[in-house]
């Protein structure tokens, strides 16, 4: 017998606070809508204090997800608790989750404050919370560094004061499997109320410990785990989502614990954060990378072939992968592309599908057979961008070892055809020149990858750039068959989300 595991995700808050992964109030929303499918028991929306784009996010997705929790983040305030559950307030079932740091490195240094006031702050904070709400969460930021007994006199009082969860977040990554579980045993022993609420962990991965540790704090009795998906979060990231459920649902035999998640959307999901995100998966992540099921080495080929338990540890349909894919070409219909999309996670609107298709039946005239990955970059550039600032309109380059580069742009500026030519040292160069010019920006370009989506000399390229400017930070992503225009589509992007982020500004972010 299996004990639950409650999982809440936090891609929405922690998971945004990657350098560059800032989102939309769409984007978010459609995130949302794709965790509920998943079977997230939490979702962490936001930080609705940080800012108006945070809170605007937070209250839509409140007011749509029928079934999954919805949290607000909130400081130990009441400025903030109030912001937060204005924002949860219409949920079907919402949650607030306030904090204040434990540890004593952060009493002295940050908040300035001894420790009778901390647990006096952590009371004030759960109970006014508890006025507005049955179910209130309450973390200790930086526990995994802070005094045993000490940690467990404010989870004590949080409780008595009416927190449902407590959480113990590893904040800075710092511990390790055996101790993490360690303490958690300590927790449940030495906090005489810990009955009356859920113990939770938020593992951070700055020395690659985060499942690890997670999965040792469900050994020792934590039954609730914060994670995202793909692992993304400050720094190094977080525990990622897909690693500790697939973890639990292969090894349920010596965990003895399960969750409730619906596993074959986990790869549908990941594919659909990394697209929003513009943060590429690794090709060696666990679970979701490229390469987690694909056996180049001989003997390992044969195995498989023999019997995929060989050398497999879970089926690829698990998580939503599948060998028997329609193949999509120029003669394929509206109601075969529909299903393709769902079969991927997309459940889109008569309207997106036709603006979809449309470009479906523009790239199934250059290529032969159109794949699950050219699909994910025709939605992520037709439906996901429908609001961007700048929209490129055309582009022509020159270029080869007897002419200098040169770059022709046309672009839609709000809707506003602008147009200009310029120079490089290459095409990619020149293009990214004269868009600067164009939109009358001056970022930094401080990181730019190429991979490809598919295989064969017709795939997809996808361009990933990172840029700069004025602080902010944004990540860019753009996919087309001729590189230079996904090398432009990615800029431009980079360009939309800094304009995204210059009119949605961050006033702080929470470091749990």
């Amino acid at each position: 017998m299996t004990d639950p595991v409650i999982i809440f995700d936090t891609t929405l808050r922690d998971g945004e606070q990657s350098p560059g992964a800032s989102m939309n109030t769409a984007e978010k929303l459609r995130i949302a809508v794709q965790l509920e499918k998943l079977g997230v028991d939490v979702i962490e929306a936001g930080f609705p204090a940080a800012s108006e784009g945070d809170f605007e996010a937070v209250s839509k997705i409140a007011g749509r997800l029928k079934k999954t929790e919805v949290a607000g983040l909130a400081r130990a305030s009441r400025g903030d608790i109030d912001r937060a559950w204005q924002a949860v307030r219409h949920a079907a079932r919402p949650r607030i989750h306030t904090f204040i740091a434990t540890s004593d490195i952060h009493l002295q240094y940050k908040l300035k404050m001894s420790r009778e006031e901390v647990v006096k702050a952590a009371v004030e904070a759960v109970r006014y919370a508890k006025s507005l709400t049955d179910t209130v969460e309450f973390s200790a930021e930086d526990g995994s560094r802070s005094d045993r007994d000490y940690l467990c006199r404010v989870f004590e009082a949080a409780i008595a004061a009416g927190a449902t969860t407590v959480n113990l977040p590893d904040t800075v990554g710092y511990a390790v499997p055996e101790e993490f579980g360690e303490l958690v045993r300590y927790v449940r022993e030495h906090t005489p109320n810990i009955q009356k609420a859920v113990l939770s962990v938020h593992c951070h991965n700055d020395l690659g410990l985060a499942t690890s540790n997670t999965l040792a704090a469900i050994r020792a009795g934590a039954r609730q785990a914060e994670v995202t998906i793909n692992g993304i979060g400050e720094r190094a990231g977080n525990t990622s989502l897909e690693e500790v459920v697939m973890a639990l649902h292969t090894r349920a035999n010596f965990l003895k614990a399960g969750t409730g998640i619906h596993t074959e959307f986990i790869h549908p999901t990941s594919r659909l954060v990394s697209m929003i995100t513009g943060i590429m998966v690794q090709p060696n992540k666990a679970v979701v990378g490229a390469n987690a099921f694909a056996h180049e080495a001989g003997i390992h080929q044969d195995g498989v072939l023999k019997n995929p338990m060989t050398y497999e540890i879970m089926k690829p349909e698990t998580i939503g992968l599948s060998a028997s894919r329609l193949v999509l070409g120029k003669h394929s219909g509206r109601h075969a592309l529909r299903t393709q999309l769902k079969d991927l996670g997309y459940d889109l609107s008569d309207d997106e599908v036709e603006l979809v298709f449309t470009k479906f039946k523009e790239l199934a005239d250059k290529k032969k057979n159109v794949l699950d990955e050219d699909l994910e970059a025709i939605v992520t550039e037709g439906i996901l961008r429908t609001a961007d600032v700048f929209v490129l309109d055309y582009l022509h380059v020159t270029s080869g070892t007897t002419v200098l580069p040169m770059a022709s742009v046309r672009l839609k500026i709000n809707g506003r055809p602008v147009r200009d030519a310029g120079y490089g040292n290459g095409p990619i160069d020149a293009a990214f020149n004269t868009i600067g010019r164009l939109t009358g920006t001056a970022s930094e370009l401080l990181r730019f990858s190429i991979s490809a989506l598919t295989g064969g000399t017709d795939a997809m390229g996808e361009v990933t750039v990172r840029l700069r400017e004025n602080g902010l930070l944004a990540l860019g992503k753009g996919a087309d068959p001729d590189i230079i225009t996904a090398s432009a589509k990615a800029y431009i992007n980079g360009l939309n989300r800094l304009e995204y982020l210059k009119t949605h500004p961050v006033q702080e972010e929470a470091g749990l």
